[in-house]
């Protein structure tokens, strides 16, 4: 299996498909998750002809389960880590959830020439905790208890978060895929539960609306409205307004993890955002 090694000798595990003269795109995962929960989008755009990236974050998925480095600063210089180790030029850089701020925390910084686009799709920024600066957010006793159920019981608090508010299954007429919740289950239970723990304050509690200003590429905020994990009215357009080259697309009823109900639709929409017809 591919890996890279990290200044601090962290191994991050990629994929890495496709053409290597062709248009990179590279996806980020959410929290707890892998490169893997990026099946539908890999193998759309693979067959479209894209070369496709995707790697397990420190101390998720294959990557090494690190006990220190589970922060946005590190999370980001992981991926210039990558981005150089492959030598990536002109990428398409798509985050999910907490993927979305290491997205925009990374697409800030990157050196010049190696970021294209990118997509914030469902993503934490621009802060999700409440605060007197952010009263909209959620209040620290919701992270609180995400970390407690953690530790009280990592492997069923695994099963209730994509069975329920995840992928909306709690929803009336929702169709519940046991497969999909079982995947959730097994990419979440392969990291490491001291990484799974921190990286709940990265993504909750990092303010990313300094990042958010300083990104210049077009930038595609993908949102569903019945987000029930990051919810919408203080996310999307807060970071769609911040951004210099930002475009707001909201999806109605659509749930946190609306590219694995409704692929069909975030594809489509990916493809045509990247082709410049969005």
């Amino acid at each position: 299996m591919p890996f890279i090694k990290t200044s601090d000798g962290t191994e991050i595990f990629y994929k890495d498909w496709g053409p290597h003269d062709a248009q990179a795109i590279v996806f980020h995962h959410g929290w707890p998750l892998s490169a893997d929960d990026w099946d539908a989008q890999m193998m759309f755009f693979l067959e479209k002809g894209y070369r496709v990236i995707a790697h397990d974050r420190r101390g998720h998925g294959r990557s090494t389960q690190t006990w220190t480095g589970n922060e946005m600063d590190t999370y980001a210089a992981d991926v210039a880590a990558l981005t150089d180790a492959l030598d990536l030029k002109g990428a398409v850089h798509v985050g999910h959830s907490t993927g979305g701020g290491e997205v925009a925390h990374y697409v800030a910084r990157a050196k010049p020439g190696r970021v294209s686009k990118a997509v914030l799709i469902g993503a934490v920024p621009p802060i999700m905790v409440k605060s007197d600066k952010n009263p909209g957010g959620l209040p620290i006793e919701v992270f609180d208890g995400f970390r407690a159920a953690l530790v009280a019981n990592r492997a069923q608090f695994f099963i209730d978060v994509p069975a329920g508010p995840f992928y909306g299954f709690n929803r009336s007429g929702a169709k519940v895929s046991q497969g999909i919740i079982d995947n959730w289950w097994r990419q979440g239970m392969m990291g490491g539960a001291k990484a799974h723990y921190d990286c709940i304050k990265a993504f909750s509690e990092t303010d990313f609306t300094e990042d958010l200003k300083a990104i210049t590429v077009p930038t595609y905020v993908m949102h569903g409205d019945d987000d029930q994990i990051v919810p919408y009215a203080d996310s999307a357009p807060l970071s769609a307004r911040l951004l210099k080259n930002g475009t707001l697309k909201t999806y109605p009823g659509l749930p946190h993890g609306m590219c694995t109900t409704h692929p069909e639709i975030i594809n489509a929409d990916l493809l045509a955002f990247i082709r410049g017809q969005a």
